[in-house]
């Protein structure tokens, strides 16, 4: 005899009820976030490349924590080497 799934009810499709999904609590809209990511222009500092290669050679004499020597090493030698000025 062979098997055969025709006789199985089918489900309904959940078309009434809450909709659920945080943890039975039913789903809230919250108010736009058009705002988000703007900041004021006062307040936004950029450190330049030459700032950043300045204060990892700072940190790199002044520590002597061995990853952070191996993190400051690694990013002057990144900046160098895009500059085209690393002679390791």
């Amino acid at each position: 005899m062979t098997t055969s799934n025709l006789s199985r009810t089918k489900t309904k499709f959940r078309t009434t009820g809450n909709i659920t999904g945080n943890f039975g609590i039913p789903k809230t809209k919250v108010g736009d976030n058009k705002g988000l990511g703007l900041t004021n222009v006062d307040v936004v500092h950029v450190t330049t490349q030459d700032d950043y290669l300045d204060k990892m050679f700072r940190a790199y004499q002044s520590t002597q924590d061995i990853n952070l020597k191996k993190f400051c090493y690694d990013e002057i030698r990144k900046i160098m080497i895009q500059r085209g000025t690393w002679h390791g």
